[in-house]
Order: C-alpha cells, then sequence, then structure tokens
C-alpha cells in the first residue's frame, strides 16, 4: 500500500498535467457536493413523505380488517351461546339416528340463515364430536373419524370456550382433517355451550378466505409491482399479493419504514409497516424503489449530466493549457532523459514555433545534433582498441595455464605410475578442447563447470586428493553465459597458494546463484589465507587496475597478480564498470573470491555485442 501511494506521489509530483486537471476538477469539487447533497435531500424527504401518507392509508386498513375480525369474533360467541344450536348438538346422540339426521338438517338450516347475512364468513361448520360428524354450511354433513384427536381439535377442547385462530400451512405436511381445513383460509374455533362447564366438546368453526381480508386493502396497493401482506400477532403470514416465498421478514426491532434489498429481488425495495393497536396484526407495502423515487429521477439525471459536461469542459480546458504552455516543456524534459541515457538520435518536434519554446527547441536539436558527431568521431576508435585489448588479455591466460599444468604433469611423471599420468593427460586434454572450442568466447554457467572439473582433477591427482571440490549451482543460474576461463585463474590461486601447503582435509567449494539482479559466482577454499598486509595490497592492486581499464588507458605491465588482474580486466572490459571482484581472507582459515555480474543481454545471450 504505501509502494502504490509513493507511486501516486511522484505520478502527481511529476507530471504538469496530471496537477492542471486535477486543479480544475478541485474547483468542480463544491459543486458536486452541492448538487449530490440537494438530490440526496430531496429523494430523503420524498421518501418520508410518501410513506407517512402511505402508512397512515396501512394503518386504517390494518384497523379495519381488526374489526372485521372482532366482528367475526362477536359473531362466533353468539353462535356458541344459541341455546337452539347447543338444545340441537344435545339431542343429537353418537350414533346416526333417524332423529339424529333431522337435527343436523335444523341445524345447518340455522348456521346457513347466518352465513347468508354475513359475507365475510366462507362458511360455517360445527363438528358433532360424540359421532363424529361436521355440520358445514357448504357440503351439508359428513362423518370425520378421529376428530377428537387432532392437534387443533384438541387445543380448542383445552381452551376451554376460549377463541383459538388457526392459520393452515401450505407446505403440504400439515394434517388438514380430511379436507375440512383448506390453506387459502383462516379459522376461528371455540366450544358450543360457551357458559356451560359441563358442555359436550361440540365445536364451532368459522372460516373466512384469506383473499377477503387483503380484496379490503385493494384500495390502497399503489402499482401492480407493488405487494402487500397481511401478518398475525406471531408474525405469522396470513395473506399476501406477491408470491409468498418472497415476502419481507421484519425484525421487531426495525423502525416502521425501511429502504433494503430484497432476495429475489434485482433493486432495492421500499417496506413500510403498520401494526394495529388491538390485535397487533400488521400489514406490510413492499414496493420498488424506482417507483417511488420516479419523479426525482429526471431531476437526478439533469444534475448528472451538469456534472458530466463540467468534468469534461474541466479536462478541455486542462488539455488546452498543457498543450500551450505545459507540452513544450515535457517534451524537453523527455529529450533531457534520453540524452542521460545515451540516446543521441533523440529530436523534438518544434511545431514550427517562433516564441521562447521554438527557440529553446531548436537549440536543442542543435546541440543533440553537435554531440553525436562529436562522440562518433571517437567512439568507434575507442571501442576497436578495447575489444582489441580484450582479446589480448584473454589470449595470454592460456600460454600461462599452459605452463603451470606441464609443470604439472612432470612432478606427477615422477612420483607417480603410468595409469594417473594417463588420466591427467586425458583430462588435460578435455580442458584444452574445450578451451578452443571454435573460437567461442563463452560458455553456459554448466559448461563453465564442467569444463572447470577437468583442470582441478588434473590437480587432485597431484596432490594426490588431498584436497576436495564441492559445487553449488543454482537453477536459475545454470543457463546464464560467462566468459570462458574466467574461474580458472581463482581455481588455480586457490589450489596453489591456498589448498597445496595444506597437508589434508582441503575443500574447495565453488558456488553460482542469482541474487539481487547479479550473477554471484563464488571460489571458496580452507586452505591458508592471506596475511592482512598482503590481503591490503591485493586489493589496492586490483582497484589500480579496475581504474586503468575504467579510463581506457593502456596498463605497464606487470610481474605479480597476473591471473587477478586478468580477469578483473576481462569483466570490467567486457561486463561493465557494475561488474566487480571482491577478496576476503584470513589465515589459517581461507580465502574466498566473489565475482558479481550486473544481469545483461550478455549474460542471457552469450552475445559480444
Amino acid at each position: 500500500m504505501r509502494r502504490l501511494l509513493r507511486g501516486i506521489y511522484y505520478y502527481f509530483t511529476g507530471r504538469i498535467q496530471v496537477r492542471l486537471t486535477c486543479y480544475f476538477l478541485l474547483i468542480l469539487l463544491p459543486l458536486v457536493i452541492i448538487s449530490l447533497f440537494a438530490n440526496g435531500k430531496s429523494q430523503q424527504i420524498l421518501e418520508e413523505e410518501t410513506g407517512e401518507r402511505t402508512r397512515g392509508a396501512l394503518q386504517a386498513a390494518v384497523e379495519y380488517i381488526d374489526l372485521t375480525l372482532q366482528n367475526v369474533d362477536e359473531l362466533s360467541t353468539l353462535l356458541a351461546t344459541d341455546r337452539n344450536l347447543i338444545r340441537l348438538l344435545e339431542e343429537a346422540e353418537s350414533q346416526l339416528t333417524p332423529q339424529s339426521i333431522v337435527d343436523f338438517s335444523l341445524l345447518m338450516r340455522e348456521i346457513t340463515n347466518v352465513m347468508s347475512i354475513n359475507h365475510i364468513l366462507s362458511k360455517i361448520s360445527i363438528i358433532h364430536l360424540p359421532s363424529e360428524m361436521m355440520i358445514t354450511t357448504d357440503s351439508g354433513g359428513k362423518r370425520i373419524p378421529g376428530a377428537e384427536r387432532h392437534p387443533v381439535i384438541a387445543k380448542t377442547v383445552e381452551a376451554n370456550g376460549a377463541r383459538l385462530l388457526y392459520i393452515p400451512e401450505a407446505d403440504g405436511n400439515e394434517d388438514l382433517l380430511n379436507g375440512t381445513f383448506e390453506t387459502d383460509q383462516i379459522y376461528l374455533l371455540r366450544t358450543m355451550d360457551l357458559y356451560n362447564h359441563d358442555r359436550q366438546p361440540n365445536i364451532l368453526i368459522l372460516a373466512i378466505k384469506r383473499d377477503t381480508l387483503l380484496k379490503l386493502t385493494s384500495s390502497i396497493q399503489p402499482s401492480e409491482n407493488a405487494h402487500i401482506y397481511l401478518f398475525s400477532n406471531d408474525n405469522k403470514l396470513v395473506a399476501g399479493t406477491g408470491h409468498s416465498r418472497f415476502f419481507p421478514y421484519w425484525d421487531p426491532v426495525s423502525e416502521e419504514m425501511v429502504m433494503k434489498s430484497m432476495e429475489k429481488h434485482e433493486e432495492n425495495m421500499f417496506i413500510i409497516r403498520a401494526k394495529s393497536r388491538y390485535s397487533n396484526w400488521s400489514l406490510q407495502l413492499m414496493q420498488p424503489e424506482v417507483e417511488l423515487n420516479g419523479k426525482t429521477r429526471q431531476l437526478q439525471m439533469f444534475t448528472y449530466l451538469i456534472i458530466g459536461l463540467s468534468v469534461i469542459l474541466a479536462l478541455w480546458i486542462s488539455w488546452i493549457v498543457f498543450s500551450g504552455i505545459s507540452s513544450p516543456l515535457s517534451n524537453l524534459a523527455y529529450g533531457l532523459r534520453q540524452l542521460r541515457f545515451g540516446n543521441l538520435d533523440v529530436r523534438l518536434s518544434d511545431n514550427n514555433r517562433k516564441d521562447e519554446f521554438g527557440y529553446v527547441t531548436n537549440t536543442f536539436n542543435k546541440m543533440i545534433e553537435d554531440q553525436k558527431h562529436l562522440i562518433e568521431n571517437h567512439y568507434e576508435q575507442q571501442l576497436r582498441l578495447s575489444r582489441t585489448e580484450l582479446k589480448f588479455l584473454q589470449s595470454q591466460i592460456n600460454p600461462h595455464f599452459l605452463y603451470n599444468t606441464l609443470d604439472t604433469i612432470y612432478w606427477t611423471a615422477k612420483n607417480y605410475e603410468a595409469s594417473e599420468i594417463s588420466e591427467m593427460v586425458l583430462n588435460l586434454s578435455r580442458f584444452f578442447r574445450l578451451s578452443l572450442n571454435k573460437g567461442k568466447d563463452t560458455f553456459t554457467v554448466e559448461e563453465t563447470m564442467g569444463h572447470l572439473n577437468y583442470y582441478i582433477r588434473v590437480q587432485q591427482l597431484r596432490f594426490l586428493d588431498q584436497f576436495t571440490v564441492e559445487y553449488e549451482i543454482s537453477e536459475d543460474s545454470k543457463h546464464l553465459y560467462i566468459l570462458k576461463l574466467l574461474l580458472q585463474p581463482l581455481v588455480e590461486n586457490a589450489i596453489l597458494h591456498g589448498l597445496e601447503k595444506k597437508q589434508s582435509g582441503g575443500h574447495l567449494r565453488i558456488v553460482s546463484r542469482l541474487e539481487d539482479d547479479h550473477l554471484q559466482l563464488t571460489v571458496q577454499d580452507n586452505g591458508v589465507g592471506i596475511s592482512a598486509e598482503k590481503l591490503r595490497y591485493i586489493r589496492q592492486e586490483l582497484a589500480a587496475a579496475a581504474s586503468v581499464v575504467s579510463s581506457a588507458h593502456s596498463a605497464e605491465p606487470v610481474e605479480d597478480l597476473f591471473g587477478l588482474r586478468n580477469v578483473v580486466s576481462r569483466i570490467k572490459l567486457y561486463y561493465g564498470s557494475e561488474a566487480r571482484l571482491s577478496i576476503d581472507s584470513q589465515e589459517e582459515v581461507g580465502t574466498t573470491v566473489l565475482l558479481s555480474i550486473p544481469m545483461s543481454d550478455r549474460l542471457t545471450t552469450g552475445n559480444g555485442g
């Protein structure tokens, strides 16, 4: 995150056009904020006013529904205490006799007369539990076996005359008592002979269609996309105009008006609730927000259009200012950056300007042209000199190594049998074959290690295997190209000056790895080491050799540190000034030589350029 913020800061401070655009947009910021605030405030006021009106209408509707239910409740009390109905039920026997049929017929006529003057009820039923007969206004009479065991009937009997409201579920798992109860209706149940404690368990059932209650609210439904839901006092859905699976769940502690997204709806819904003060039944209206805010949409669109045009105008003005003043400065800054990177082919377009910017642009182009001619006159000659010196330094190492190898073969011939001499000569032959390699100047790191192993094996045979060798080559460095015979002088010094004087336990370690965009080549031994004074001298001489190469002057002939000087000169000439060689050593502990080569095309392709 900090890096991202730093990048944004540098981008802002480094480009005039970005700053100009930001300043113009900053001027427009108060206008945008005020416009958006006004839009939001007007929408909020509209929602509050519409919500209050709608909630008032809902409150009136739910209280009307509550009054209707009270009337039905009072009707149930009248029927449950009607002495004529109670007498007919008491006279009916548990077995269906002709007299019982007559009594049930009279009973049905009585409740049918009541039904004819009450249009809220859909039907009236009475269950005579001793005979398990149900008399109903819509289908006459029928026998209901096991009616007293039904949970709703049992609760009604236990209520001891109190009213019970039953709302069947539509999930298909509920026992509806052989069709007595239907899911599209709600039922009010109570026992007959209300004030008699020795009453028979006869049940009065009043049914009301759910849609009948919902029709009482049809006048307040604002649109076809709006839906009204009626809930009982225990927050159970009684009826609704929308799909029952999508009705809104209401948190009891929520406000009476809320705007939120609903499941199965792609847009926000405006939900209003009104609750009855008597029965705690509630009505909920759910309306799409887009319908509620339709009147303010046009105002919002005009506001957004003005904001958009203002932003475009600010960008256009900033571009005009940038093109007239800042663009020439940016063009000049680009040319200076290219010049710093060594690009002498860059030219600035002056667009035939006659003002100060045109003069500066023409002067810059003339300066680049003169500098390019000046460099071209000397660069090629200096480059040829450097390449010649590189080839010369590289060719010097082969005779130097040959002399040492012949000396090794001589001592081996004096001290060992011919089989070991043959192995030594074989490794030497392979080494020279790869060294010549048809004039190639570079090997991959992996090939270099294999080539180097031939030389090390020759030295191991010479010193009776008194030292071991270890290679650590990282996978990401194996394919990189380095100059041939670059590590051989370092290994030769480690063996002849470090491990030769160690009688046993010598160890040579060669490491190759990539670190911080540099190829790190390490030659490490646990030999006798170098004294502090000698190490200081070596470092000074190698620093002097590196400075001589960097200044492109020929060095004076030297008689010591030939191998190290050769390596320093070659890496500086071939890989540039960032390539370096460092030496660390401690007496009786060992010596470590590190070659650090920066990543470039020379490493990845082996191209000498």
